[in-house]
């Protein structure tokens, strides 16, 4: 009997894929078919920004859209220019120790500071330190001077004269860093002490008794103060009582320079043999707060 069809069909479909099978496996190596392609890579991302570094070789901040370069100089300018201004209330309105301390503890703010100051002394028309400068050249350069409030110690580095620098605070090794109102220096030990707009603190008397002590008899004290300080019309002090109070202290006027507007220089000598008034009536000076522009 012939088998059924379906049954010869199933058995040869079943055969051919065997068949396929076994061929498949009987091709030699040389003929078996290629492995299949690995996926090409994807495309490489669009290279990112590169961010601007500065001096310091940190990425600096990308403006964002919008602000301009001269914007943000103008903002770090005015950011600047809050800070000194909020330093420099600061000085005038605490006593030496209290700026002392804090200036000790926030050295890079008395940086800030006299940024800004050279920044408002660059406005005026004449700068008193040059003229105090100017006088020692014409005077004796053995004298020894204490220069109070020295700044970036101008006086030390145009003069001949053996100069002691104090100020607050200095990374500078020349300059004694201390309260005004007292300093390492010896007594009747210097010809000429200086104040040129640094009699900022609360008790500015203190500085000017420091200064009397230091001096030798018939030595000098040279004072360059905002005039707006010693205007009466304009809530300063008297500049008489202001004069008055140092010459009870133990010192004669010699002069008083009050040609310029910006500011009045004193010049006092000490008195060979003279005692402190005991009770001196000071005059308050007003505070130089600088307005907001």
């Amino acid at each position: 009997m012939e088998p059924p069809q379906g049954s010869a069909a199933g058995g040869r479909k079943r055969r051919r894929r065997g068949g396929v099978r076994n061929r498949r496996k009987a091709l030699p190596s040389s003929q078996q078919a290629p492995p299949p392609e690995a996926a090409p890579p994807p495309p490489p991302l669009p290279p990112a920004k590169r961010r601007r570094k500065d001096g310091a070789g940190q990425a600096a901040a990308t403006p964002k859209r919008g602000i301009t370069s001269s914007k943000l100089d103008q903002m770090r300018a005015r950011l600047s220019a809050g800070h000194f201004r909020m330093l420099n209330q600061t000085l005038y309105t605490c006593s030496g120790q209290d700026a002392f301390d804090y200036f000790k503890e926030n050295p890079n703010y008395f940086d800030v500071y006299h940024a800004g100051y050279q920044e408002q002394m660059s406005r005026w028309p004449e700068q008193p330190v040059n003229i105090i400068i100017n006088w020692l050249k014409s005077h004796n350069a053995s004298w020894t001077v204490a220069d109070f409030g020295c700044g970036n110690a101008a006086v030390a580095k145009n003069v001949d004269n053996k100069v002691f620098s104090i100020d607050l605070v200095s990374d500078d090794p020349s300059v004694i860093a201390c309260d005004m109102a007292h300093t390492p220096l010896k007594t009747s030990s210097v010809d000429v002490a200086i104040f040129c707009l640094s009699l900022m603190g609360t008790n500015y008397p203190s500085y000017l008794e420091e200064a009397n002590r230091v001096l030798k008899p018939s030595g000098w004290l040279v004072i360059a103060e905002v005039r707006s300080r010693l205007d009466p019309n304009n809530g300063g002090a008297d500049p008489e009582k202001f004069s008055k109070a140092i010459i009870q202290l133990g010192f004669s006027l010699v002069s008083k320079d009050a040609k310029n507007k910006m500011f009045i220089l004193f010049y006092f000598r000490k008195k060979e043999k003279s005692k402190a008034a005991k009770s001196i009536d000071w005059p308050q000076l007003k505070p130089c707060m600088y307005k907001r522009r």
